[in-house]
């Protein structure tokens, strides 16, 4: 009897052994795969920006903001693991209605920047852009401070 609770315990503790570093794997790479969309979302913004400068020709306007609609609609999705780490603060999960609000608000805009840039032209788009990318709204209350 001893030896099979024995058997047991230390089968439960391989067990929990092997699954936690699993589960923590999982975790990095759920972390990992939503600071790569929001590197890709940082990458087009300041792509946007050359052009909006004036520092490069502005014939990729429309191309920058459907990438920017495209990977606003995953940085939303790639937060609903609801795994805390990275540059996330824990506030994102306590207050999740408001982010996800905050999320969808964006990810809405961005689309319709999109949008607009494909049946109107660059112009009508980045008249009024930066409504659509206040990315800051979000950062000064969800992201650890760098």
């Amino acid at each position: 009897m001893y030896r099979r609770l024995l058997t047991s315990l230390v089968f439960a503790g391989l067990t929990v052994g092997t699954v936690a570093p699993a589960f923590a794997a999982e975790a990095q790479d759920t972390i990992d795969y939503r600071q790569r969309i929001m590197k890709t979302l940082d990458a087009q913004v300041a792509a946007l920006g050359q052009i909006l400068s004036g520092a490069t020709p502005d014939d990729q306007v429309v191309s920058h903001l459907e990438v920017i609609a495209l990977a606003a609609a995953q940085s939303a999705k790639s937060f609903e693991p609801k795994v805390e780490g990275g540059e996330s603060l824990p506030v994102v999960w306590t207050k999740w209605d408001d982010f996800s609000a905050k999320m969808k608000d964006f990810e809405a805009k961005t689309r319709a920047a999109a949008d607009t840039a494909k049946a109107q032209g660059k112009d009508a788009a980045l008249s009024n852009i930066l409504d659509a990318l206040r990315c800051k709204d979000c950062h000064d209350v969800y992201r650890k401070k760098m």
